[in-house]
């Protein structure tokens, strides 16, 4: 069965204005997301609406490793758009136009278990920065006192970490679950205000959130 999540992760944010977002998401969904799934070392893609946070589009694509965006294949598509790309890209259209490239972090290696997943229904994405000192002890809070407790959530699927190879904040936070009455969750509110020794009293005071940070995401029908 062909892998569907590698280690490596575009993410593309994007508001439009009213009056073009009807073609911009027929132009997203009729030629944009084929032809990237066309692209070898694209693995799977979905596109999100927020339902909390933002901005409000999330395209999200899952690649075997962040340099498949550097393929021939990838640029050729990059320098020779076409007319309808041309008009509605969200680099021409979009008020707000995050494109941010990653490399999983954690965990890592890739589980068999995730490489054969879909994409979830639902994303809770955070998009965070801490200080170049305190980077190391935040990784390891992180990894060791915050994402394991997130498994007994109930609707709970996956965390993962990525770290940008190109844009900014440098990390983001992938939370994968089964609805949006996963976040809402007293299980999960609890897991946000449960306290641990590094994260809580060191990391956590110095952490900042990208504006619309945490954004919850519900995969587009």
């Amino acid at each position: 069965m062909a892998a569907t999540k590698g280690r490596g992760l575009l993410m593309v944010f994007t508001d439009v204005p009213e009056d073009v977002e009807e073609e911009f998401n027929r132009w997203y969904d009729e030629e944009h997301i084929p032809e990237r799934l066309s692209i070898p070392g694209v693995l799977s893609a979905a596109r999100y609406t927020a339902l909390e946070g933002g901005p409000k589009h999330l395209a999200c694509y899952e690649l075997t490793e962040p340099e498949a965006w550097e393929s021939d294949a990838w640029q050729h598509y990059l320098i020779n758009p076409t007319e309808w790309s041309k008009r509605m890209s969200p680099s021409v259209v979009g008020d707000t136009y995050i494109r941010n490239l990653y490399r999983l972090i954690y965990p890592d290696p890739v589980s068999e278990e995730t490489a054969q997943a879909g994409m979830s229904p639902l994303l809770l994405v955070g998009r965070m920065s801490v200080p170049p000192a305190l980077e190391s002890q935040f990784n390891h809070a992180y990894n060791t006192e915050r994402l394991p407790l997130c498994s007994s959530i109930p609707g709970y699927i996956r965390g993962r970490r990525f770290e940008a190879v190109m844009g900014k904040p440098k990390y983001i936070t992938v939370h994968e679950m089964q609805s949006a009455e996963v976040p809402e969750s007293s299980e999960w509110k609890a897991w946000v205000t449960t306290v641990t020794p590094d994260w809580s009293n060191v990391v956590r005071p110095q952490m900042i959130h990208e504006a619309g940070s945490p954004g919850i995401y519900a995969r587009n029908d």
